[in-house]
C-alpha cells in the first residue's frame, strides 16, 4: 500500500511537527503489533536501538515478520528461542542471521535486487512498519537517508507506519536521499556512530584474482564492485589506469585514494558524468566523513542503480560480481554452498545482464580457485548437490581465478569446459579432465592430456606495436587455442605449411595440435602471437621449442601467417624464446632449415649468439648456443 503523497513543510511548521514526534526507541516500537510485517533499515544503517527495543519487547509479540536485506549490526531477534515471537525472513543472508537460516528456523527469499522495490509497491509484500535510521533534517526539513538508500526509499514510500532513528552522526547524501520530515511518523533521536565494516586484508589469491581483473578494465570504462574481497582487491590494481566511472550498489574505503589519484572521475560516463553513483556504502568513518556533503557522490535507489537498462547505458560498464562455484558448462552458483543458503542473489544478475548489453561492457564472475584450505575445487563438473543457479550458463560470460581468466560467452560446451579446467587449481585438471569425459563434455582422446595442463610461468608475455602502428601482444599458447590453432594452419599458403612442417600437409591432425597446446612451459614452449577481433583475438604467428634432454639444447620452429610476414614478428618471437631458453637454464637453439627458407635462416643469425650450420640432404641444420 502506498502512503499519502509527500508534503513540502513549511518552515514554521516542519519543526513543531519533528517535536510532536519524538518519542523514545522504547515507545516507539509499541507501534509494532503482533502479526505485523517490520521492514529493518539495511547495511551499516540499521538502526540498532529501535532493533533492540523491539526484541526486548518480543514477550509482548507473536508471529512479527522481520524482513531485511543485508544488515550489519546485531540480530538479537535471530534467536532459536524467539521463533514464537520473530520470523526472520532475509533477501540476502547475512553473517547475523545465516546459521538460524541455515538451521531451517528462518527465511531466505531469492529474487533480483532490482525486483525488490516492485514487490513492496505491488502490495505482493506489504509493509506495515519500517524501522530506519537518518540524518538530521535540515532548514527545510528534509531528512537524508545517508549511508543506505537501496531499497530502504521504496520500503518507506510503501509503509503504512515508518519510525526512524535520527542519527546526529548519519552523514548528508547527494542523490536521491532526502526525505520529508512529514514522511515519518515516529522520531527517535540518537547520538551513535554508524555500524563500521573494515575490509579484509585481500589475500594472496585475492590479490592475483583482481589483478587479472584489472586487466579486463579499460581507461574510461564504468566499473561495478559485488560485495566481497575479490572485488574490493581489484582496485588495488586500478591505479595505473585513469578516467574511471562507478555505477554499482556498494562503496567501501578503497573508493577514497581511486578519487584523490585521480583515477575515478566519471568523466567517460554515459549517465552520471562526474558522479560516483552507489545505493549504499559500507567502510569506516573515513569514508563516511568524506561523503558527507560531498556533490561528487550520488546515492540512488535500488531501482535506479539496479535497474539493467540503466546499466546497459553505461558505455563500457564492468560488472564485477563473485561466485561460490562454477561447473563445466558455466552454470554459476552464488547464493549457497550445496543446499545451505549463504548469502543472496543480491545485484549480480542485474549488474551481469546490464554490463553484457553496455557498448564494450564486459561481466565477469571471480572465483578462487579451491575451498576448504585447497581441500575442494571451485571448478567443478557438475554443481554441487542442492545448489541453485544464479547466473546461468546462456549470462555468464568472464570466469576469473588466481589462475587465470576463461571467456565462456559463445562458446561451446567443449570449449567451455577445456576453459574452466585451465583456470581451476592445478591439482584438480586431470580429474576434472576425467570427468568431463564421462560427462561427454570432451571427446574421449582427451584423455591423452590428462596431467599435461600446466600453469603459465610468470614473465613470458611480451608486446611489440609494428611500424603502422598494429600493436601485436604475445603470450604463451593455452588449451583453448585449439580451434586457432586449426585457423592459423588453414590461412598458411602451401610454401609456408612446407617450410614449417616439411610436407604439403592438407590437415593438421588432432594429435598434434595437443601438442602444441598442452605443454609444461619448460621443456616445451609454445608462444603465439595475437591481434584482437570482434570474437576474441586471432593467432597471426607462433614460435615454439622443445627441449632435448640429452644435450641441454632446444629445437625451435616459427611460423607466421603469409600477410604478417617480413614485418618483424619472426625476430621479435626468436628473441622471446631465446630469452626464456636462457632463463631456463638452456645451453642453445637448434632448427632444422629447408635450403630455400632464407628468411628463417637469416633470423637465427639474429639472436646474438655463436652460430654453427650444416647443410645436409637440403636442410639445413642450424646450431645456436648462448
Amino acid at each position: 500500500m502506498n502512503r499519502k503523497p509527500k508534503m513540502t513543510p513549511r518552515m514554521e511548521d516542519w519543526k513543531t511537527h519533528y517535536r510532536d514526534q519524538i518519542l523514545s526507541s522504547h515507545d516507539a516500537v509499541k507501534a509494532v503489533k503482533p502479526g505485523h510485517r517490520v521492514f529493518l533499515g539495511t547495511g551499516c544503517a540499521q538502526p540498532n536501538s529501535l532493533v533492540q527495543s523491539l526484541t526486548d519487547r518480543h514477550a509482548e509479540l507473536n508471529d512479527v515478520e522481520l524482513i531485511q536485506l543485508f544488515t550489519m549490526g546485531e540480530a538479537p531477534y535471530a534467536d532459536k528461542k524467539m521463533i514464537d515471537h520473530f520470523k526472520v525472513n532475509t533477501f540476502f543472508v547475512s553473517r547475523n542471521v545465516r546459521n538460524l537460516v541455515k538451521e531451517g528456523f528462518g527465511s531466505y527469499t531469492p529474487i533480483f535486487l532490482s525486483d525488490i522495490p516492485k514487490l513492496f509497491a505491488s502490495g505482493e509484500m506489504p509493509i506495515d512498519v519500517s524501522l530506519i535510521q537518518v540524518s538530521p533534517p535540515d532548514e527545510r526539513g528534509m531528512c537524508s537517508l545517508g549511508v543506505s538508500v537501496d531499497i530502504v526509499r521504496a520500503a518507506v514510500e510503501n509503509s503504512r507506519l515508518v519510525i526512524a532513528e535520527v542519527n546526529e552522526q548519519m552523514p548528508r547524501t547527494h542523490g536521491d536521499s532526502l526525505i520529508n520530515i512529514y514522511d515519518l511518523d515516529h522520531l527517535v533521536p540518537v547520538n551513535s556512530p554508524l555500524i563500521e565494516y573494515d575490509s579484509q586484508e585481500p589475500t594472496q589469491e585475492s590479490q592475483k584474482i583482481g589483478e587479472y581483473i584489472a586487466a579486463l578494465v579499460e581507461s574510461g570504462s564504468t566499473v561495478e564492485l559485488g560485495i566481497g574481497l575479490i572485488p574490493q582487491a581489484s582496485l588495488d590494481h586500478f591505479k595505473g589506469k585513469s578516467n574511471l566511472g562507478i555505477h554499482t550498489e556498494m562503496l567501501s574505503d578503497s573508493i577514497i585514494d581511486l578519487i584523490e589519484s585521480g583515477v575515478v572521475n566519471g568523466s567517460r560516463k554515459s549517465m552520471d558524468p562526474g558522479k560516483v553513483v552507489a545505493s549504499f556504502c559500507m567502510g569506516t568513518k573515513k569514508l563516511y566523513e568524506y561523503i558527507d556533503d560531498n556533490p561528487m557522490f550520488s546515492f540512488r535507489p535500488t531501482e535506479y542503480v539496479n535497474d539493467p537498462f540503466t546499466i546497459a547505458r553505461q558505455t563500457k560498464m564492468v560488472a564485477i560480481n563473485t561466485s561460490m562455484e562454477v561447473d563445466l558448462t558455466g552454470q554459476v552458483c552464488a547464493d549457497s554452498v550445496g543446499p545451505k543458503f549463504y548469502s543472496g542473489i543480491g545485484g549480480q544478475v542485474d549488474f551481469n545482464r546490464g554490463a553484457t548489453q553496455s557498448p564494450g561492457g564486459k561481466a565477469i564472475i571471480a572465483l578462487p580457485s579451491t575451498a576448504n584450505n585447497g581441500e575442494v575445487s571451485r571448478i567443478v563438473t557438475h554443481l554441487s548437490p542442492g545448489s541453485g543457479v544464479v547466473t546461468t550458463r546462456g549470462d555468464v560470460h568472464y570466469v576469473v581465478t588466481e589462475y587465470g581468466t576463461a571467456y565462456l560467452h559463445g562458446k561451446s560446451i567443449q570449449g567451455r569446459a577445456l576453459a574452466l579446467i585451465s583456470i581451476s587449481h592445478p591439482k584438480f585438471r586431470a580429474q576434472l579432465i576425467k570427468e568431463a569425459i564421462e560427462a561427454k563434455y570432451l571427446m574421449p582422446d582427451m584423455a591423452a592430456v590428462q596431467g599435461k595442463m600446466f600453469v603459465e610461468p610468470p614473465g613470458l608475455r611480451a608486446s611489440m606495436i609494428m611500424e603502422d602502428g598494429t600493436p601485436i601482444k604475445f603470450r604463451p599458447i593455452h588449451p583453448t587455442d585449439e580451434p586457432r590453432m586449426r585457423e592459423l594452419f588453414y590461412a598458411l599458403s602451401e610454401s609456408t605449411i612446407y617450410y614449417r612442417f616439411g610436407s604439403h600437409m592438407k590437415k593438421l591432425p588432432q594429435k598434434q595440435i595437443q601438442d602444441f597446446v598442452y605443454i609444461d612451459h619448460r621443456n616445451e614452449v609454445s608462444i603465439v602471437g595475437t591481434i584482437p577481433e570482434a570474437h576474441g583475438e586471432e593467432i597471426v604467428a607462433m614460435g615454439c621449442y622443445y627441449l632435448d634432454t640429452k644435450n641441454n639444447r632446444a629445437e625451435v620452429a616459427l611460423v607466421t601467417r603469409d600477410p604478417w610476414q617480413n614485418r618483424g614478428i619472426g625476430t621479435f618471437l626468436l628473441k622471446t624464446l631465446a630469452r626464456i631458453a636462457r632463463r631456463n637454464g638452456i645451453r642453445g637453439l637448434t632448427a632444422q632449415i629447408h635450403f630455400q627458407n632464407k628468411i628463417m635462416q637469416n633470423l637465427m643469425y639474429k639472436i646474438g649468439a655463436k652460430v654453427k650450420s650444416e647443410l645436409k640432404d637440403g636442410v639445413y641444420g642450424i646450431t645456436v648456443d648462448f
